[in-house]
Order: structure tokens, then C-alpha cells, then sequence
């Protein structure tokens, strides 16, 4: 049996999908999220052997939850499961390490397929969306400014967020503080923004931090 945790925000959704899979015999939905935080929480490697996650979920950006969740179990597979388009997000989740990309609106027998294709350890891509990546009318995704930046730059990007200041940061992260201002700038130059108040901003509109 292959056990499943989704992380959807809809109630409604996640009983549809439980009550779905009841009438397998392969696949059963053994916990549920409905946000980013829980997800992490539950991704324990005895939890689940696939995620299936929702990308708009209220606290944590989907795509972030999927980043942390692959450098918490890199060996899991995760299947996006989104009301948005393919062509919108379907190549940043794959390029975040997501094993499949799948619309809410595909038809029971696809979201079977799906999950046991990536439960197999293969990648799942549906028809049309194969067929846009082998014709090259799929746009590889245009990346978000944050995800331009390093590790150390993300670091401190989320501690300015949190109106920490730069001799603080520098001793959490034991640099100078000149080089703190150096990763400030950075995230400034990097974001198009230009104040403190502008990165407290984007994090809470991109959903980076909890």
C-alpha cells in the first residue's frame, strides 16, 4: 500500500480525494495538511510515501514548502496538484524537485496515473504538457526574483523581514556586520527593492517565511 499525505487548504478537496482513493487498493490517503507548516511537520520518513501538495496554501508559498520538503526527504516524491495552469507553474515546480505537475481539474483515471508513476520513482507529465515541452512551446518559466538568491542572501533576507537588525544578524550568523550590509545590498539590488520595509513586504507577499 502506498501511503499518501496531501497538503491542500480545502477541506472539501482533501475529503474528495480521501474518499476517492478508499477505492483503491494500491493507494491511501493516511494524512492530511492544510498548510505549509503541517506539511513539514508530517513528512517524517515513516508519515508518508508520496506528497501530494497544493502550490496555494495560506502561510508558506506551495513552491517553498516543496523546496523545504525535498531538503527534509530528498527522496520523496512530490506531485503538484494546483487549480493553476501548466504553463504557469508547472516548470518552477519541476525545477524545485517536484516529480509531476497535475491540474485539479484532470480526470480521475490521469490523477491515478499520476501517483502511481511517481510512487514508481519515474516523473509524471501529462499528455499536453509533454507535448509542450517537446515542441518548445512551454516557457521555461521566467525565475522569481528570491530565487535568484543564495543560501546566505535568503538567510538574510528572512532575518531583515523579521526587523532584526544587521549587528544582531551578524552575530546569529557569526560575519561581520560590514559583511551583512554586503548581503543586504545584495538582496536589495537582487529584489529591484529599496528599503527594509519593501523585504518585509515581498516575504509576506511571496509567502517565504511562517
Amino acid at each position: 500500500m502506498t501511503t499518501v499525505l496531501i497538503a491542500d487548504d480545502h477541506a472539501v478537496v482533501r475529503s474528495g480525494l480521501r474518499q476517492f482513493l478508499a477505492s483503491t487498493t494500491d493507494l491511501k490517503i493516511t494524512a492530511e495538511a492544510c498548510n505549509g507548516q503541517d506539511v513539514l511537520q508530517q513528512i517524517g520518513p515513516s508519515k508518508c510515501d508520496i506528497l501530494l501538495l497544493d502550490i496555494n496554501l495560506p502561510d508558506l508559498n506551495g513552491l517553498e514548502v516543496l523546496k523545504r520538503a525535498k531538503r527534509l526527504r530528498p527522496d520523496l516524491p512530490v506531485l503538484v496538484f494546483s487549480m493553476f495552469s501548466e504553463d504557469e507553474f508547472a516548470v518552477h515546480a519541476l525545477n524545485a524537485g517536484a516529480s509531476g505537475y497535475l491540474n485539479k481539474d484532470s480526470p480521475p483515471a490521469q490523477i491515478l496515473q499520476a501517483l502511481r508513476t511517481v510512487a514508481s520513482g519515474a516523473r509524471y507529465l501529462s499528455p499536453a504538457l509533454a507535448e509542450k515541452l517537446l515542441s518548445g512551446n512551454l516557457g521555461r518559466g521566467k525565475a522569481l526574483p528570491h530565487e535568484t538568491l543564495s543560501p546566505r542572501e535568503n538567510e538574510v533576507m528572512l532575518a531583515l523581514s523579521r526587523g532584526i537588525a544587521l549587528t544582531r544578524i551578524a552575530q546569529q550568523l557569526n560575519l561581520s556586520v560590514k559583511t551583512i550590509s554586503t548581503y543586504r545590498t545584495r538582496v536589495l539590488e537582487k529584489l529591484n527593492l529599496n528599503s527594509n520595509a519593501d523585504i518585509t513586504r515581498y516575504v509576506l507577499e511571496h509567502k517565504l517565511d511562517t
